[in-house]
């Protein structure tokens, strides 16, 4: 990774703290999904008790980095608050096939109709977070996810639990401008290098969150935006500016990467990649001198972790 200063794509902490747990934030990402999913399964009320209780334990059958313990927990909580789970691994652990995750407890209904919606959870987000292991084990610290999500926030929980770089949680949480955004902003300038430097001269970087990212498609946009934000920040005093160089090749990042160093730029600015990154070749992408590799690979089309769930005798 290019220089010691770390890139402030890891927003994880907002979302989850190993001592304290879930954050409000997180709370209420876990609250509207599980509400979700458990409506399309036909759940609209909690279950309010019965007589008969049963025990069910939550099996591995391949695997992974387990995550969604707390979600299962608050959606227990709410809709299912007679049920008692206990885990035996927690979150974030790694865990093998054979392995008993949980154990839970409580009137027969409730669990045979929360059985699907429990497992669903725990195998999607520990999908997620085994990927973003796999990932961010070749490339400590640079892997980061994008906005580009199958259940939003919590996705992002899982990549964090992984190992992975949460990138920005909310359009509101950091400024990323894009092409698109610049062509309305300035639609008398015809080149979108010009409206980059009209517009990193401009900014307010006290209204733009937690960091500002421009995507630029071609070097010398790159340029140009990193030498607009190096007057600004030699004269403000404020912090890098993230340019993500989008769909190009490590061979035109390495290049990039020098010439800012070259030209004495390089210190001013994180620089993040994005698309067409693979594992299969993340070494090529590692040693191109970027900071920051972003990929909704690691998210979106994940293979879940098999789980299964074992009524007791």
């Amino acid at each position: 990774m290019a220089g010691k200063v770390p890139p402030p794509h890891d927003r994880g902490s907002l979302l989850w703290d190993a001592s304290s747990g879930p954050s409000r934030m997180l709370i209420s990402s876990m609250d509207r999904w599980t509400s979700a999913l458990l409506a399309d399964d036909g759940i609209d009320m909690p279950f309010m008790g019965g007589n008969q209780n049963i025990e069910a334990t939550i099996i591995a059958r391949s695997s992974g980095i387990l995550a969604g313990c707390a979600a299962v927990d608050h959606m227990l909580q709410i809709w299912a608050g007679g049920l008692q789970i206990s885990w035996s691994h927690g979150e974030g652990r790694s865990i093998s096939g054979g392995d008993e995750i949980a154990k839970i407890s409580g009137e027969k209904h409730a669990v045979l109709a929360m059985e699907r919606s429990i497992l669903n959870i725990l195998g999607q987000l520990s999908g997620i977070a085994t990927e973003a292991k796999k990932w961010s084990s070749k490339a400590p610290g640079q892997i980061a996810c994008t906005r580009k999500t199958i259940w939003g926030l919590l996705d992002k929980w899982a990549v964090h639990l992984g190992g992975g770089l949460t990138h920005r949680l909310t359009k509101q949480d950091a400024m990323m401008i894009k092409e698109n955004d610049l062509a309305v902003m300035y639609p008398d300038i015809d080149s979108n290098g010009a409206r980059i430097s009209k517009f990193l001269s401009e900014v307010n970087p006290s209204e733009c969150g937690a960091f500002l990212e421009v995507e630029v498609r071609e070097e010398k946009e790159a340029i140009m935006a990193a030498f607009t934000w190096s007057e600004k920040r030699i004269i403000d005093g404020c912090d890098r500016l993230v340019i993500m160089l989008d769909n190009f090749d490590p061979e035109r990042c390495k290049a990039v990467a020098d010439e800012l160093t070259e030209m004495g730029l390089r210190e001013h600015v994180v620089l993040e990649a994005s698309g067409g990154i693979l594992l299969e070749n993340i070494e090529d992408w590692r040693e191109c001198g970027l900071d920051v590799l972003s990929t909704s690979t690691i998210n979106r089309g994940t293979i879940p972790l098999d789980l299964s769930m074992l009524v007791d005798n």
